[in-house]
């Protein structure tokens, strides 16, 4: 699983938008790579949780079984930059770009 900051999200997709055709699927993924299990360990703990997450390694993703690949991107992805623990700790609603913001 590799997560994506929505800044990063948006920059990629709109620079991939305005770029030239690329006549196939791009894909885009965050520049860290977690398990989902970790990744809500992670999300936990911000938030001030200790309980621990225990990952069934026979669970069923929407029916399926997974492995360790099989929600990452392909090896010629567009990574965005931002690290979890980056935006994660950003306040709700900021704004990375301050050419973003509206003008005063």
């Amino acid at each position: 699983f590799q997560p994506m900051a929505a800044d990063d999200v948006a920059t990629l997709v709109g620079s991939i938008a305005i770029g030239s055709p690329v006549n196939g699927t791009v894909e885009i993924g965050g520049p860290e790579q977690f398990r989902i299990d970790e990744l809500v360990q992670r999300r936990l703990v911000h938030l001030g949780d200790l309980r621990q997450v225990i990952a069934d390694p026979n669970a069923l993703y929407s029916g399926a079984k997974i492995s360790e690949r099989t929600l990452l991107p392909g090896n010629d992805a567009r990574l965005g930059e931002t690290q979890f623990e980056t935006w994660v700790n950003q306040p709700t609603g900021q704004i990375r770009n301050a050419k973003s913001q509206p003008a005063a």
